[in-house]
């Protein structure tokens, strides 16, 4: 099965998780099914039910309800990008207005609580407490790197180790837990359980690196955000921290220069200085090292279907467009 056609391989998985999304999203009150839709319908892979749905079968557990528990991962997903998108204050997500725009401030936050409230609530009904404790670690995580991140916003001394740690809380925690907890729910052997915690982490790890590289590479019609918009956000990223620490002095600080203040018709000055510096190469290396920790991850796994769209998924990460 080649990498480009795992997607179109769990075309029926897919749209068992997207029923379920709306589902479980029935609300007394309006807006939040209006606010709670139009994050979870406007795109998306839904990488994270389907880390999920494929844990859960390749450690033995079937089930129609696997859909249904696949939810908690992508109502997660969409409560930190409702968040992301108010303290960011971003305009344009997937090519579309934010929530944040339509509904304002307000609103926006409180459908996010709703959402991360709706994932427990699911997670309650696994009768599982251990998948109610890892829950509960990663989203104590998350909200770690969601504060981290923003004490490094516009920090042009934060090192590579630092960034990677924001990742690790914020991003790759919760592909993290969607594999363990299918493998909790499968009963696996503690070595394979970790073995898939440990996958999650690395594929997520490879995710966030990947889209650092197509923030600066990316087509911005494909992306649905303009090119440098992490910069716009203030997020300093790999491949910019790796430029910084390799630069001349005069490079360095007009890099500086450009980052603090980034206009549209910058933009190709700074994707000049990252190719000089070969900040993108450097970038796809890390995303590529990473890539083969999630694949090492998998040995502990026989030659079952569920392991051959794992592999798939770590080339096709690394090697998305947008």
């Amino acid at each position: 099965m080649g990498a480009k056609g795992i997607l179109k391989e769990l075309e029926g998985e897919v749209a068992a998780i997207n029923q379920a999304l709306v589902d479980n999203l029935q609300s007394h009150v309006p807006l939040i099914s209006q606010v709670g839709r139009h994050i979870l319908l406007s795109g998306g892979k839904r990488i994270r039910p389907l880390l999920f749905l494929l844990s859960a079968r390749m450690c033995g557990c079937q089930g129609p309800y696997l859909a249904d528990f696949s939810t908690i991962f992508e109502y997660l997903h969409a409560a930190t990008l409702l968040h992301d998108d108010v303290v960011d204050t971003a305009e344009v997500r997937r090519g579309q207005s934010t929530a944040n725009t339509i509904w304002g401030n307000q609103a926006v936050i409180l459908v996010g609580d709703f959402l991360l409230s709706k994932s427990l609530s699911l997670a309650v009904t696994t009768n599982q407490l251990r998948v109610l404790k890892v829950l509960a670690h990663t989203t104590t995580m998350m909200a770690e790197g969601e504060i981290l991140q923003l004490l490094h916003t516009s920090n042009l001394n934060i090192n590579e180790q630092e960034y990677l740690e924001v990742v690790n809380r914020k991003t790759a925690t919760l592909m993290s837990a969607a594999c363990q907890i299918g493998a909790i729910l499968g009963e696996a052997p503690p070595e394979q359980e970790e073995a898939l915690a440990q996958y999650g982490l690395n594929l997520g790890i490879t995710f966030q690196v990947v889209d650092d590289i197509l923030d600066f590479t990316g087509n911005e019609r494909e992306m649905g955000k303009p090119i440098g918009n992490d910069l716009k956000e203030g997020r300093i990223t790999v491949p910019v921290i790796h430029a910084l620490a390799q630069a001349n002095p005069p490079d360095r600080q007009r890099l500086s220069d450009i980052v603090r203040d980034l206009k549209p018709e910058m933009v190709p000055e700074l994707q000049h200085l990252l190719f000089k510096y070969r900040s993108l190469d450097h970038a796809r290396n890390l995303a590529r090292e990473f890539t083969l920790k999630a694949q090492a991850n998998l040995e502990a796994f026989p030659p079952v279907p569920e392991k051959a769209y794992f592999l798939a998924f770590t080339e096709e990460l690394l090697g998305r467009t947008h």
